[in-house]
């Protein structure tokens, strides 16, 4: 029996299950959209051979539920995706059958019944590794308090047009350390809905007022991942 005929020989639900899967996205993959990912997941959904839900009506299509989706160019260890399925299945053997058709740097790490929603998440963890000229504890300072005494600025688009956006308001705790020769930067960004600041920015701003990455970009390079989504309090994991 083909992978993908198990499915119909399982008990059907009384009603559709939520699950949640929680992926990682990292290395080369961070260069792909979020279209590409959505497109992607969809593919691998089907060749998985998982019990979907499809939804009614003149064109039926998977019930996909992405959470915050990430920005090209970063990486990220708690990506999240909501699915339904109809026929029981345990949430190991869908972890398990979605994996045999990922990679490493796309995986899913944990798959369980979706209970929050994403809507309560209001935070995001973020670990950014730099990778530029003159690193040292001077420059780590200047980055420190950067983040902490402001303005820190960016200029955003809207409707309206540009408009200077002090980014230390979306900032809700952050620290700076020299490692290994790279200013590494611990930071919890806003991430709730109206409030999201892209992690990209940080790196804007704190290169007009420190100068950091301002060299040889064939040398000089840094690293965003995404660590937890938080809840309100800033503290507690978003699961």
């Amino acid at each position: 029996m083909k992978q993908n005929d198990v499915k119909f020989t399982l008990p059907l639900l009384d009603a559709p299950r939520t699950l949640r899967v929680r992926f990682r996205k990292v290395g080369n993959l961070q260069y792909i959209s979020h279209l590409d990912l959505q497109r992607t997941f969809s593919r691998v959904l089907v060749r998985a051979g998982l019990p979907l839900w499809y939804t009614k009506g003149f064109n039926p299509h998977i019930k996909m539920v992405f959470g915050m989706p990430l920005p090209v160019g970063s990486e990220s260890e708690c990506e999240f995706l909501d699915i339904r399925i109809e026929r029981e299945m345990s949430e190991a053997e869908v972890m398990a059958r979605l994996n045999a058709e990922l990679t490493d740097e796309l995986s899913v790490t944990a798959v369980y019944p979706a209970m929050r929603k994403f809507s309560e998440i209001a935070y995001a963890e973020y670990l950014y590794t730099v990778v530029t000229a003159g690193a040292d504890e001077a420059l780590a300072d200047r980055v420190r308090e950067a983040l902490t005494t402001g303005p820190l600025t960016v200029v955003k688009k809207t409707k309206s047009g540009e408009k200077e956006v002090n980014i230390l308001e979306a900032l809700h705790r952050t620290d700076v350390r020299l490692e290994n020769g790279a200013i590494v930067i611990e930071a919890v960004l806003a991430a709730g809905e109206g409030k999201y600041l892209s992690p990209e920015a940080l790196i804007t701003a704190l290169r007009e007022k420190t100068g950091i990455l301002s060299g040889d970009p064939t040398v000089e390079h840094y690293r965003i991942l995404r660590r937890r989504a938080l809840l309100a309090d800033g503290v507690s994991t978003f699961s």
